[in-house]
C-alpha cells in the first residue's frame, strides 16, 4: 500500500475533490491541514511550496490535484 499524504487547507476546494477521490477508491491517506497545523505549514514552505493541494504518494510529490497522475502513481 502507497503512503500517501496531502497537505491541505480549510477552504481549498481542490483538496476537498483530492480527498473526496482518495475516499471513494478506499486510499488512506494523512492530511496535514496547513490552516490548523503550523509544523504542516512550515514542511510545506520549507519544501518551497505556497498553495495546496500537494498531495505526496511515496516520497513524489505532486502540487495540486492531478488525477490521472495520482491514479498512475496509485496503480489504478
Amino acid at each position: 500500500m502507497a503512503n500517501v499524504i496531502i497537505y491541505t487547507s480549510s477552504t481549498c476546494t481542490h483538496c476537498k475533490t483530492a480527498k473526496r477521490y482518495f475516499n471513494e477508491n478506499n486510499i488512506d491517506y494523512t492530511e496535514k491541514n496547513v490552516d490548523t497545523d503550523r509544523d504542516a505549514l512550515n514542511e510545506l514552505i520549507e519544501r518551497g511550496h505556497r498553495a495546496v493541494p500537494v498531495i505526496e504518494i511515496d516520497g513524489e510529490e505532486i502540487v495540486g490535484f492531478d488525477q490521472p497522475r495520482v491514479a498512475k502513481l496509485l496503480n489504478l
